[in-house]
């Protein structure tokens, strides 16, 4: 299919994807020919000039149906084969080449076969005739094909959106999950172009992470490019019926009808001063558009970084603290994870961490240090918590990761690659001596690598050559870059948070008089009023005091009469938290507000770990109970993850779906059961 004229703007040169040799910028540096063991493609091979889809959405039996075409350029010789990554539930039709400028007509059928790979994917083997393929010369693969029900594409029926009135479709591709959307050489390694034509039924609005997109409503076809060099997992779509209000110059926020109100309130003129602070810090913002779309709970995570187009969950607007972090980190990634991308899944960090320290940096200029500290605060404190659970032999809390074939590194998503390297980003700070100057350095890192994929190797080349006092040849004490990389444990060094003691030192203070066998002094805490607090002041709280769970029978009577119907009344983030205090300490009277919570919120953030302590606790019942009056209403993934908590090592009995009931009274109080350790210790809101 041919690409539209007016989106031709896409095939503007770009940096060479196909062959991935990376070497740090100073003289003489070693080139490290890139092995990503998730991907099955022979991505070395070729130079991916570009790509398009064309694909018609069937709601109605949720389905997309269209074309790929790849434009390559073979880069290695005697090369008779090309390689792609697949999935199993991609239904190939055809493949075809042409060699563009050489007269040739009529497409040439090819030959292929699809083997498989691991559990999250297959190979696509498409052999090629010898006289199609020359070194350096253009050649066009045509791939017809059919998804069905794969891990990127997440359809919904209506009753699982926010309006309740139409259904809607969207897709998450990080990690290796695109592979089910399109083959596709399925490796952060790989950056390149792309347009897409979509059709679809009236009503339906299409979004995609791309640039520029038009519409013809007489056909019913949305058109996009993306004009800027993209690995295969940020391309992204979304159709559904979206509205939108413009809040600012370069952004707009689009949602379901009945949300988008709420959305625009909440974020204001925000964005656009975010963007500025950004920019002020690591340089110009570089995807001309910076859209926001809110998604039903159903949505995987809680955001998720799609260049031009974040997609973000619908059930943190409850909190304007988590709101304001998820969406600054996910603008942060703008410069740290999709201008230069990590090479590899094994240095996760070289997105997540950066993207976190730069997330920090923005808010300390726009809200303040104690704001910033006591959010790190709330992060290092689930850190430690993960390493706890652990151990600080884990491998998975390498910053490099080494992983062995078949591992998804979907797993490897943790704490860890967010705040393990912080600490290493901010340790690299310290180094520099000055936060300006490595702000500086950053800006300098964006310029030299942007719309490429790099190793840590490059990053700490560049940073030794932007301050060489710091050489190894100086064998200056404290350049630890190997511990950092390879070690276990916690971070060897994490940043001063003293600047956030107004703000963390009454938590704390508050949290010494409720751990103990005994209710405190109700005189002691007329000095602490909650209601003042911020989200992350009360959330800290709550984390703290789930440490310390279960918590004696009269200390959460006590706790329930001061503090429960003020965070019934806040947002979900707290209650939630609350709710895991009452539920690891088997505080009956709370059961209620377990099963109207769970019946209000069906977002995997928020039922799984209530799941995984009611299932742990002396509940179980009451949980499996919620689970039927509410399965109707659950996405089928989360569904099968709530399954497998209640019904370990088995399925679920068939019992008749129950219609939802109001609350039960609360049973006798009975004394706590032996907490798990291991039961829902939850990674703190960690977006994508």
């Amino acid at each position: 299919a041919a690409t539209p004229t007016s989106l031709c703007c896409c095939r503007k040169s770009s940096p060479t994807s196909g062959t991935r040799v990376l070497a740090g910028p100073g003289p003489g540096s070693p080139q490290r020919p890139l092995v990503d063991v998730a991907s099955a493609s022979n991505f070395r091979s070729f130079q991916l000039r570009h790509f398009h889809l064309d694909l018609r959405l069937n709601f109605a039996v949720k389905e997309m149906s269209g074309w790929l075409v790849l434009d390559l350029v073979p880069v290695q010789l005697g090369v008779c084969s090309l390689v792609l990554d697949s999935h199993p539930s991609l239904l190939i039709h055809s493949i075809d080449y042409k060699v563009p400028g050489t007269g040739q007509d009529e497409p040439v059928s090819l030959t292929y076969r699809v083997d498989p790979f691991t559990d999250f994917g297959s190979s696509l083997n498409i052999s090629l005739p010898a006289g199609a393929v020359k070194l350096g010369r253009l050649i066009q693969i045509t791939i017809r094909y059919t998804t069905t029900d794969g891990p990127a594409i997440w359809w919904l029926d209506s009753e699982l959106t926010c309006g309740r009135t139409r259904p809607l479709v969207f897709t998450q591709g990080h990690s290796v999950c695109n592979r089910s959307f399109f083959p596709c050489f399925d490796t952060p390694s790989v950056k390149s172009t792309y347009t897409a034509t979509v059709r679809v039924p009236d009503g339906v609005t299409v979004l995609m992470s791309a640039s520029q997109s038009s519409f013809s409503k007489a056909d019913r076809v949305f058109q996009f490019c993306m004009e800027f060099p993209v690995p295969s997992y940020l391309v992204a779509l979304v159709a559904g019926e979206l509205q939108h209000v413009d809040v600012g110059p370069r952004s707009r926020v689009w949602a379901e009808p009945c949300l988008l109100s709420c959305a625009v309130k909440k974020l204001g003129g925000s964005v656009e001063r975010w963007l500025a602070v950004a920019e002020s810090l690591f340089g110009p913002y570089l995807w001309g558009r910076c859209d926001i779309v809110f998604l039903p709970p159903s949505f995987p995570i809680v955001a998720m970084e799609n260049p031009c187009l974040t997609f973000i969950i619908a059930s943190i607007l409850e909190s304007s603290d988590f709101l304001l972090i998820d969406v600054i980190h996910e603008i942060a990634h703008a410069w740290f994870g999709n201008a230069v991308t990590n090479a590899t899944w094994e240095e996760m960090w070289l997105s997540e961490g950066l993207a976190t320290y730069a997330q920090r940096r923005i808010t300390t200029e726009a809200y303040g240090e104690a704001f910033t500290c006591l959010e790190t605060v709330v992060r290092l404190d689930a850190l430690h918590r993960q390493l706890r659970l652990l151990g600080d032999n884990n491998p998975v809390s390498k910053l490099q990761v080494k992983f062995d074939h078949g591992v998804n590194p979907s797993s490897l998503m943790n704490l860890f690659t967010y705040e393990k390297g912080f600490c290493f980003v901010s340790y690299l700070s310290e180094l520099s001596g000055d936060v300006q100057r490595f702000d500086a350095f950053l800006r300098d890192y964006i310029l030299q690598f942007q719309f490429r994929s790099v190793v840590a190797q490059d990053l700490l080349d560049l940073f030794l050559h932007s301050f060489p006092e710091l050489s190894p040849d100086c064998q200056r004490e404290g350049v630890e870059f190997e511990r950092w990389l390879s070690g276990c444990g916690p971070p060897p060094y994490e940043p001063n948070l003293s600047a956030g003691t107004a703000l963390i030192g009454p938590v704390q203070d508050l949290c010494d008089l409720w751990t103990t066998s005994e209710p405190p002094d109700p005189a002691r805490l007329d000095t602490f009023d909650l209601s003042s607090w911020s989200t992350f002041q009360i959330v800290l709280f709550l984390d703290r005091l789930l440490d310390a769970s279960p918590l004696t029978p009269s200390v959460m009577a006590a706790l329930s009469s001061q503090y429960a119907a003020l965070f019934a009344r806040l947002n979900a983030e707290v209650e939630v938290r609350w709710l895991q205090v009452a539920l690891r300490s088997s505080f009956h009277p709370e059961e209620p507000r377990v099963r109207s919570f769970l019946q209000k919120h069906t977002s995997r953030m928020y039922t799984v770990p209530l799941y995984e302590d009611l299932a742990a606790g002396t509940m179980k019942g009451v949980a499996v109970e919620i689970f039927y009056q509410t399965q109707h209403r659950l996405h089928p993934n989360l569904r099968r993850t709530l399954q497998q908590i209640l019904f370990p090592g088995g399925t679920a009995p068939a019992l008749p779906v129950v219609p939802p009931s109001p609350p039960c009274s609360a049973p006798p109080q009975q004394p706590p059961a032996a907490t798990s350790p291991a039961s829902a210790l939850r990674n703190v809101n960690v977006s994508a």
